[in-house]
């Protein structure tokens, strides 16, 4: 068996667990019928379709991604923004999102569809604040390798709609929020910024769910593994560092392993220089690790966002193995270019949108 295709294909089991509508449809059955559903993040239209196919058409509103809101019935409103950086259209959706929740009934029932990507993609500022405060500010972190929850606590300060603003506009019976997780410990206040949290005060019944994360795509991928007879090593949330950190840390884990294989989830971060190059964090930690693996024969690696994208990119990150390190790899890295070495050596992962979004996921096979 190809071992590419094979840590490719447990990398995808594990995506694909925890798609946007596969793990909402899971849990509605316990959800009363909505009067209106809003769904923001990047899988944002995958949640809905879910929604919208178990409750049949109800009036709708989808805040996501550029090319990200396909297939959804005719009278859904869709709004796309950009991302990681927001643009005039992400003041827009998020001022959408607020003016619909503002305009529901007293006795109505809200189900409020929650993912990643919605710190960037939907936003309504306060008074005083601009679109280029808001740019400045999301370019600043980006930079300067933060974590995701570092982050978001700074977005929530510019924010009418984030940690806790958008509820704190509602006025009707009952909220239903259920959340795709891109956050460590699965916090709805740190979810794209704390927008499907509750406000300090609720005045309406509330129920929230988390019903998909990187464990469960990391569970999916190990099932598959072991079904296809491969011993599994590991399975751990630990690429929460700076890239470099990370390889290190895993490269010698990887080199001393045994035949089978290793999962790990997180979010790694990269400091950027004032100019960078083409890439992501994942395509970033790919070319670190195969820095690490260079020469070892029989280890492959799969690196990827589980979104499908990776920073300002198309790729969802890497697979890489003993021979992808060379030539002009150490120039690449230096300068925060690692999209174009490794789009040179064949080496880019490519899936499209995959209607997820629960960090990245990183597999490791050894023969």
């Amino acid at each position: 068996m190809d071992r590419r295709e094979q840590a490719i294909r447990i990398w995808q089991a594990g995506v694909d667990a925890v798609g946007g509508y596969t793990a909402t449809s899971k849990v509605l059955s316990d959800v009363s019928e909505p009067d209106q559903i809003l769904a923001v993040g990047k899988p944002a239209a995958a949640m809905a379709r879910a929604a919208l196919e178990h409750f049949g058409p109800r009036p709708t509103l989808v805040v996501t991604k550029d090319d990200h809101g396909r297939d959804l019935p005719d009278h859904v409103t869709v709004i796309e923004a950009s991302h990681p950086v927001p643009d005039e259209r992400s003041l827009l959706g998020g001022r959408a999102l607020r003016e619909t929740v503002e305009a529901m009934d007293s006795d109505s029932h809200l189900l409020l569809l929650v993912s990643g990507g919605a710190s960037s993609l939907a936003e309504d500022l306060l008074p005083g604040k601009s679109l280029e405060d808001l740019e400045r500010l999301n370019k600043k972190l980006l930079s300067e390798g933060l974590d995701i929850t570092a982050m978001n606590a700074e977005r929530r300060k510019l924010s009418r709609i984030k940690d806790g603003g958008l509820l704190s506009h509602f006025k009707g019976k009952k909220a239903t929020v259920l959340a795709i997780s891109d956050v460590p410990g699965d916090d709805l206040n740190v979810i794209g910024s704390g927008i499907g949290a509750l406000p300090a005060s609720v005045s309406f019944q509330a129920h929230t769910q988390i019903v998909a994360s990187n464990a469960h795509a990391r569970e999916a991928a190990v099932e598959l593994a072991r079904s296809e007879g491969l011993n599994v090593h590991t399975n751990e949330e630990c690429l929460h560092d700076d890239f470099l950190n990370v390889a290190g840390t895993l490269g010698k884990r990887i080199r001393d392993m045994p035949s089978g294989v290793m999962v790990f989830g997180g979010e790694p971060t990269v400091v950027l220089p004032e100019n960078p190059g083409r890439g992501g964090r994942n395509q970033a930690l790919a070319l670190a690790l195969a820095q690490e693996i260079s020469g070892c024969d029989g280890i492959t690696i799969v690196v990827g966002g589980t979104d499908g994208t990776d920073g300002p990119t198309q790729a969802a990150g890497a697979v890489i193995d003993a021979t992808t390190w060379g030539d002009g790899a150490e120039s690449a890295l230096q300068n925060a270019d690692s999209g174009s070495y490794l789009e040179r050596a064949g080496a880019l992962l490519v899936t499209g949108p995959t209607g997820t979004n629960v960090m990245d996921l990183l597999v490791v096979i050894r023969s």
